[in-house]
């Protein structure tokens, strides 16, 4: 599976005003929702009870939150960065300014686990962050994910 596959322009967003992990997740919902053609609050709940489990700022200015969704959905990505980086209880105490969130049917256990490292390896890369952070639009932003 490609990032391409996953993510969308439409739900790539560059240097979006955030205050709070609450809000980064609640902006991750509506743009999925609006993708996906489900209730956003659905997201944000799968979301947010994710993170209860632990946090999904994995260092280095980076999260990568994530859940399960329904299986009539295909999976779907959702890629942002912050004006100011955001306090997300991240493993390092680091705030985050990137943010990459997967959200995959329940069945595609496999497939997820799969695409979540591949995420994990491209963002690990301090090279491709660099870009990422300083892309000036969402379309640069989704062309340096999806080339990269």
């Amino acid at each position: 599976m490609e990032v391409a596959d996953i993510l969308s322009r439409d739900c790539t967003r560059s240097a979006i005003p955030c205050t709070s992990k609450k809000r980064a997740l609640e902006i991750i919902s509506e743009l999925a929702a609006q993708h996906l053609n489900v209730n956003s609050q659905q997201l944000f709940d799968c979301l947010l009870a994710r993170e209860k489990m632990g946090t999904t700022g994995i260092g280095n200015g980076i999260a990568i939150p994530h859940g399960r969704i329904s299986d009539d959905n295909q999976a779907t990505a959702v890629l942002l960065t912050f004006a100011e980086p955001v306090e997300f209880d991240a493993i390092d105490n680091q705030p985050v300014s990137l943010v990459f969130a997967l959200l995959v049917p329940e069945q595609e256990c496999k497939q997820h686990l799969k695409t979540l490292s591949l995420i994990a390896e491209k963002l690990s890369d301090k090279q491709i962050c660099k870009q990422l952070r300083q892309a000036q639009t969402d379309d640069e932003l989704y062309q340096i994910m999806i080339s990269s």
